[in-house]
């Protein structure tokens, strides 16, 4: 697990790099503050007992994400190629079917060192952040915690059928965020079955939207509009900024997203490790 001197360690560099670069980096606090200690998923590099680089791997299955950064004083000097080297090294151990590089659309730096990379570019995801949107109330689609194992199974399978993940992946990826204390797992439900789900993450005032899919069967009925407008509606009760991630080829998703008040706000590139 990650000390909380280490953490701070983290966030600090992390606003030093974004301040200059005037970019947000992707380094999802929610799963470094649960990390199992039980595999390398972290990389440090100190200089004179203050952190200058690193780089985390957040491994959903058999794909693992790769996130990094150096300070800007010490860039050009081999740290991240030898902090990547590492998380590569770790990745190929585990025998990790996709590797994905990511990093904000609009760092040059990151653009310049993946020119070295042997990797291209696989995918954009956006963004985006909630604006007060007057959204209708339907009560033929129920929102409710997900709780049985009934409940589980289902997860399982829209990950699989709407994700891409093979099931054994799923159930892995499953069973190792089980413990996220931040996260609220959610049912979607259509005339009393599961039609899909989707994950909640708050912190800090703010609350993210993850995993959110429907059966494919049962898509374009407007399930999926609904049941996002309830839960939006009850995160805004709680008085929570609400930001949610969809991939920029996905444009049925981000058309439904921008008619519920969601708006595009940064980018993130993604890049496939050959």
């Amino acid at each position: 697990m990650l000390t909380k001197e280490e953490l701070l360690d983290i966030k600090t560099l992390q606003e030093i790099c974004e301040k200059e670069g005037s970019l947000q980096l992707k380094l999802n606090f929610d799963m470094l503050e649960t990390r199992s200690g039980k595999r390398k998923e972290d990389f440090f590099h100190y200089e004179d007992g203050a952190l200058v680089g690193y780089l985390g791997c957040y491994y959903f299955g058999n794909k693992v994400e790769i996130c990094g950064m150096v300070h800007p004083d010490f860039r050009r000097k081999g740290i991240f190629s030898k902090l990547l080297e590492g998380a590569l090294d770790e990745a190929k151990k585990r025998e990790t079917r996709t590797i994905l590089l990511n990093a904000p659309t609009e760092s040059q730096s990151a653009k310049e060192f993946l020119k070295n990379i042997p990797c291209t570019l696989s995918m954009v995801e956006y963004q985006m952040k909630w604006h007060k949107t007057v959204l209708a109330v339907d009560d033929t689609v129920m929102v409710r915690p997900s709780s049985s194992e009934e409940d589980w199974e289902a997860e399982i399978q829209l990950d699989v059928q709407c994700f891409g993940l093979k099931e054994q992946e799923a159930r892995q990826y499953k069973k190792e965020n089980e413990d996220l204390h931040t996260d609220i797992r959610l049912i979607i439900e259509f005339e009393g079955e599961i039609a899909g789900k989707m994950r909640l993450s708050e912190m800090n005032g703010e609350s993210w939207i993850y995993g959110f899919s429907v059966f494919p069967e049962l898509q374009g009925k407007g399930i999926g509009r609904k049941a996002l407008s309830k839960v939006v509606k009850m995160q805004e009760e709680k008085g929570l900024s609400i930001f949610l991630e969809v991939e920029a080829k996905n444009a049925h998703a981000l058309k439904l997203y921008e008619s519920c008040g969601f708006r595009s706000y940064h980018s993130q590139d993604y890049y496939k490790v050959n």
